[in-house]
């Protein structure tokens, strides 16, 4: 209930600093009908005519009450915000009470104390450390929210708040001091009011934002600094920024302490102010609590999101709609209502649509979906002379009856695996324990490592979880996949149903589908099922390969998909390279019309499955290599290697040159005779 954004106390310097130029001048020529000269309204110095320029203690005034005007805007009654000036000592310009709580009193405050005079001598009495040391005391006083809870009987009523800090600092070492002096001080505070009988709360914790003002062109010795923990109860954050854009830092940083969003409304058309007969599309951006976009749900919804030119932040594009009278039947599917403002409120697009809107007008806001299609989305109406935007559900509206389980995004499912989905509920069922349990793992950290890894929720996108009624072998396949404690023989047998499911599909026979008729299908869509049914299997077992069984079976079943051709777009040298190594002495026959030597393969195939069942643990890659080995031996090595001692190299025609063996062999013309017979 008590969030840190509740409290917030804006400290103003008001020494003599902050009578400077912000060097930011607007030129008064069109006071005179003079154009513009554009180096002179869009510069930092004054070329020529008369301008006016702001002072630092303007800006910081003027930037702090528009953050202000928005808390109070988006969160009235509910947020609350302080201001302090400080010069010889702090002034308080208003408190916690809500009658202070308003724009009108701020800004007769602020009148009343004006820019600090030039003429002020150079002292230390002047300091914002005074104001400082207020705030801290402000904290502690509790908002009407908090006194009441008090009196109800709360122990305990949390307490934290926001400090900002708007002053110029020559360099870091200054800016450390006074992170230091106001975490004492905060130490001193909640000292103070510890013992029991003190008026005041305990500041839980504080977050100090210091903003470091220099006019435009000047630059400042000190570093920005992100949020850092200085203490238990205090972060500190540094921001220098210049002077004209304090009030967009402000705004930048309004959004991430009270979670704000900006929507922009696109395509409002409005009559040109010059000519009443024509009209143009203007943009407006609001803000509002960023709920009011979270709260939209779809399953491809998505939000057009882009940056704002000069800013950082990113807004939301929502387009205008034909406006119409507020009804109930555009409020049913209303998810949500949230408070709006807008940015530049003195903008005559911005009150065009806050007037057309106070009139009791409402405005249905376009967004585009991923199909391009757009749908509505928010609706913006005004109630009670404060304006909302409405999100509006995308999908499923709540007065509607409550959705079947045969009803999904796609339309009506009817094939859900809903027994499975119950047995899985069974073994994920938790009772408490009176005992804690010894051991690294909890009972419901070994359950989450228990349950299963992949569970499809329909049996239309599954092969494996369809044939479980027609294979008798698979379902206790399927749990011995699925076990922690996998031993060798468990992984033999997942074997010899790996090479079983391999011999069938080099067979080409069909996969026993319940709704198969009689029909055979061609054999491309056989062999298509089969390599679904790999991929299927192989995804089941990585996301169980806990054991080096389990690697062993995922080493196995990859390299079979790689023998039985699980790649696409293969040529015709591809497709009989495949049948060479199919038809190595481990694997299956390959039944073919008029085939020869059908016995001799089902003999291999018979003895490798005797050494499949004595292999242990070596995959099924190592078997085919270790029989291709064995099948080569059988054939003589040749006779010039069988003669050289090992580690010596064979040599080729060892008597060539050699003219005795050459006279007497029989049959063989001597060379002298042969160069005769070629040069004749």
């Amino acid at each position: 209930m008590f969030e840190r954004n509740q409290k917030t106390i804006f400290v103003l310097d008001h020494t003599r600093y902050f009578s400077i130029s912000s060097e930011q001048y607007i030129s008064t020529d069109y006071l005179k009908g003079k154009p513009i000269p554009e180096t002179a309204a869009g510069g930092s110095s004054a070329v020529g005519g008369t301008q006016l320029s702001k002072s630092l203690w303007t800006c910081a005034v003027e930037s702090s009450i528009e953050y202000c005007r928005i808390v109070w805007d988006l969160f009235p009654g509910r947020k609350h915000v302080r201001f302090i000036v400080s010069d010889t000592a702090a002034h308080i310009v208003n408190t916690w009470s809500s009658s202070t709580q308003n724009m009108s009193h701020v800004s007769n405050a602020m009148m009343m104390v004006s820019v600090p005079s030039r003429s002020i001598p150079q002292s230390s009495d002047y300091s914002v450390i005074h104001g400082l040391r207020a705030a801290i005391e402000a904290l502690a006083e509790p908002t009407d929210e908090q006194a009441h809870a008090a009196q109800v009987g709360c122990n305990k009523i949390p307490n934290k708040g926001r400090v900002i800090c708007i002053t110029s600092a020559r360099d870091n070492t200054s800016m450390k001091s006074l992170e230091d002096i106001f975490n004492t001080v905060l130490l001193q505070q909640n000292a103070l009011v510890a013992p029991s009988g003190k008026k005041g709360l305990l500041i839980d914790h504080c977050h100090l934002v210091i903003l470091n003002i220099v006019p435009l062109g000047v630059e400042s010795l000190v570093t920005n600094r992100s949020l850092l923990d200085i203490s238990p109860l205090l972060d500190v954050e540094i921001h220098t920024v210049n002077a004209p854009d304090i009030s967009d830092k402000l705004l930048h940083l309004i959004m991430g302490h009270y979670d704000l969003a900006s929507t922009t409304v696109t395509n409002i058309p409005m009559k040109e102010e010059q000519n009443a007969n024509s009209s143009a599309n203007y943009d407006v951006e609001i803000l509002h609590d960023r709920a009011a976009h979270t709260k939209v749900c779809g399953p491809d919804f998505t939000l057009p999101t882009s940056i704002k030119s000069g800013t950082s932040y990113e807004t939301v594009t929502l387009k205008w709609c034909t406006p119409r009278g507020c009804g109930s039947s555009d409020l049913q599917p209303c998810v949500g209502q949230f408070n709006v403002t807008p940015v530049d409120v003195t903008s005559r697009p911005s009150s065009c649509l806050i007037n057309f809107l106070l009139n009791g007008r409402s405005v249905l806001l376009e967004v585009p979906r991923k199909t391009g299609t757009k749908t509505t989305s928010h609706m913006l109406s005004a109630r009670g002379g404060e304006i909302f935007v409405h999100s509006l559900s995308i999908a499923r509206s709540a007065m509607d009856e409550a959705p079947s389980i045969s009803d999904g995004p796609g339309g009506r499912v009817s094939d859900y695996r809903i027994p499975e989905m119950g047995q899985l509920l069974k073994m994920s069922r938790m009772v408490p324990l009176k005992t804690k349990p010894k051991g690294k793992l909890s009972p419901g950290e070994h359950l989450w490592r228990r349950m299963p890894r992949y569970f499809p929720r329909t049996t239309n996108v599954t092969i494996l979880f369809n044939l479980q009624r027609q294979l008798t072998w698979l379902p206790h396949f399927l749990h011995l996949l699925v076990k922690e404690d996998m031993d060798k023989q468990e992984e033999v047998r997942c074997q010899q149903q790996i090479h079983e499911l391999y011999k069938s599909a080099s067979r080409g026979d069909m996969l026993p589908f319940s709704n198969a008729n009689n029909m055979r299908p061609k054999a491309s869509k056989i062999k298509d099922q089969y390599r679904l049914f790999y991929r299927e299997l192989e995804q089941l077992i990585q996301l169980n390969a806990q054991t080096v069984h389990h690697k062993n079976l995922l080493e196995s079943l990859q390299s079979l998909r790689a023998a039985y051709g699980d790649v696409t777009n293969k040529s015709e040298a591809s497709v009989a390279h495949l049948r060479s190594y199919t038809e190595s002495p481990l694997s299956p026959e390959r039944l073919e019309p008029n085939s020869v030597g059908s016995n001799s393969s089902s003999s291999l195939l018979k003895a490798s499955k005797r050494r499949m069942s004595s292999s242990g643990q070596r995959s099924l890659l190592d078997m085919i290599s270790h029989a291709e080995r064995n099948q080569s031996s059988k054939r003589l090595d040749f006779s010039g290697r069988l003669c050289t001692p090992l580690g010596q190299t064979a040599k080729l025609y060892p008597d060539f040159g050699n003219k005795e063996k050459d006279s007497l062999a029989p049959g063989i013309m001597p060379s002298n005779l042969k160069d005769e017979s070629i040069r004749s």
